[in-house]
Formats: structure tokens, sequence, C-alpha cells
């Protein structure tokens, strides 16, 4: 089979060739683009003859599955598939035989850590007296004024107790918090670790932190909105290091600019950073912006690659892994 690795993962190059050495050996033949598509024709034509294409978080249009009878399996580099489209049917009637496998779990450490560098950041304003001692006024003694928040003690609400989130609750729980959750599952081994659930609006009221580890779908999709803004605490925060659509941005921004929260950290958008200049967050109070980052330190994108290719192992093998379509 033909397998085409459609984008760089943040790697070095001897490290993808070295996974594709046992796909060689094999018999497959394997082909590496080592710089990104710069259009979707360019992936379309990228893909062409492939049996395996393995993509990062660049959007794979369903064209590239039209042109492509011979595609089997995109293998997604990443926890999220949402920005794969695959077409309902192929030209000729039938129904689409492509699945689509991910690279579930190997950011969840990356994830749970930003998650709580975002909550220390706003409870002791680190960016706001970074800003501060930067940029001083003429009276330096009454810039300095942010009262910070120790987190011992305080409530945080989990939203989300999958992988990621049962490991943002272990680091919370290091601080001596209490973690309460929501879930469309409940997990024993949460119990175990004393986290109690309860229904949304509960936890929006009782939270000091409310964290978001949800993937995105039609349900959770704008499941933080106005309604559920104006439930949290006003000394509370929000951190969403998840999917930007989850989260109503305009309202966000609002219960923001006049204080409904205390704040918010934000790393994923409604859109893909860099943000547009008029985006609401970009002028929201006591907000700390990152650039969809969670996922991206040197150990997640080794262990992302080395994911993918099993991937792809397991799938010739006829044992297929981390199938989520």
């Amino acid at each position: 089979m033909l397998i085409k690795l459609l984008e760089p993962l943040n790697v070095p190059d001897s490290l993808i060739h070295e996974l594709a050495e046992p796909l060689k050996t094999a018999g497959h033949g394997f082909v590496y683009y080592s710089k990104k598509a710069t259009s979707k024709e360019e992936l379309v034509t990228r893909s062409e003859n492939a049996d395996i294409v393995m993509i990062a978080n660049t959007p794979f249009p369903k064209e590239a599955v039209i042109a492509n009878p011979k595609l089997k399996l995109i293998n997604v580099a990443f926890t999220g598939v949402d920005h794969v489209s695959l077409p309902e049917s192929l030209p000729d009637g039938q129904e689409n035989p492509v699945k689509i496998c991910n690279a579930s779990g190997y950011a969840n450490t990356a994830v749970a850590e930003l998650t709580v560098g975002l909550t220390i950041d706003l409870f002791r304003k680190i960016s706001a007296e970074n800003q501060a001692i930067k940029t001083p006024t003429k009276n330096q003694e009454k810039q300095l004024i942010y009262k910070g928040f120790e987190l011992k003690h305080k409530v945080v609400g989990i939203i989300g107790t999958g992988h990621i989130g049962l490991e943002v609750a272990k680091l919370f729980k290091a601080f001596q918090m209490t973690v309460i959750a929501t879930s469309h599952s409940e997990k024993e081994e949460a119990k175990k670790m004393d986290i109690t659930y309860m229904p949304l609006k509960e936890l929006l009221k009782k939270s000091d932190i409310v964290t978001l580890h949800v993937p995105l779908t039609p349900i959770t999709k704008g499941m933080i909105g106005k309604e559920e803004l104006s439930l949290m605490k006003t000394s509370a925060v929000l951190i969403n290091c998840a999917r930007g659509p989850v989260v109503d941005t305009k309202a966000l921004a609002s219960a923001l600019n006049h204080q409904t929260i205390a704040g918010a950290g934000i790393d994923v958008f409604d859109i893909e950073p860099p943000l547009p200049k008029d985006h609401p967050l970009l002028y929201s109070k006591h907000t700390v912006l990152t650039p969809h980052i969670g996922y991206f330190t040197q150990e997640a994108m080794i262990s992302r690659a080395k994911i993918a290719f099993a991937n792809t192992i397991a799938f010739l093998s006829d044992v297929p892994k981390n199938i989520v379509k």
C-alpha cells in the first residue's frame, strides 16, 4: 500500500524516517512532505493514489476523498478530527468507506499543565504584573496593586472527565483543592479521587475555576453561553483548553467586560489564530490568551508521531486502533 504523510509533525525528519522504516521493510510505499501545503488543491494533489494519508491539524477537504477512490484511512495525528471533511457518498453513489483514526492521548500532560498554568497566571496576576513592571508609570508603587489569590482550598469544576480532565484533576488535587465535575459518563477513577459529579448548572454556581475538557460535538457546541456564564461566581475564572466553539465568544467577552466573571484563560478560539484585529477576546478584561499551544510541547510532538505511525501499522495489520469514524 501507499502511505503519504501530507505535512510535517514538528519532530526531526530523522524520527519520521525511523518510524517509517518498518513500513518500507514490509514493502509499503511511503511519501513524506516536509512542508505544509499552501492550498486545498495542493492537499488534493498530494493525496493522489494514497491508500492511507497521515495529517496533523491542517483541514482535510472532502474533495481529496472524492478524487481518490483508493483511500482507506485518514490517520489524524491530532486529538480532534472536526477539521476532516468526508463526503456522505462517493460519485457513484456508494457509501464512503474511508475510516478516520486519531492520536488520542498524545497531549494529555501538555494540555493539563497549560490548564493549571493559565489558572495560576489569572489567580496571581502574573501576566498583568509582568506588563506593569515593564511599562512603569510615574507612580510605580500605585501601579503594582494586583492582589492575587491562592489555589489552596478553592473549588475547581471540571467539565468532561476524559483522560485530560482526570489528569487536570490530579494536578489540582496537589494544590489541596476541591474538585467537582460534570460529564456525559461518570468515571470510577474520578470517584476514587473524591471527585463529586453534579449537573452543569450546579457546578457553575459552586466553582472558583471552571475548566473545559470536552470534544467539539453538536451537543457541546456553545454549551457555555450567556446563561451559563451568568451562573458563575463573579470571582470565578473560566479556562478553555478544549475547543473554541464550545464557548460563545461574544457572550464570554461581554461577561468579562461587565465583570460577570473575574477572568478567563483561553487557548482555543472560534477560529484558528492569528486572530483578526477585531476579535472580541483581544480587548476583553482580565484575559490571558495563548495561540492554541496546549498540545505543543517537545514531548507531546514525539508522542503523537509515534502514535500516528503505530496507528498506520495497526491498520495495515488488520487490527485498527483509535478509529473514531
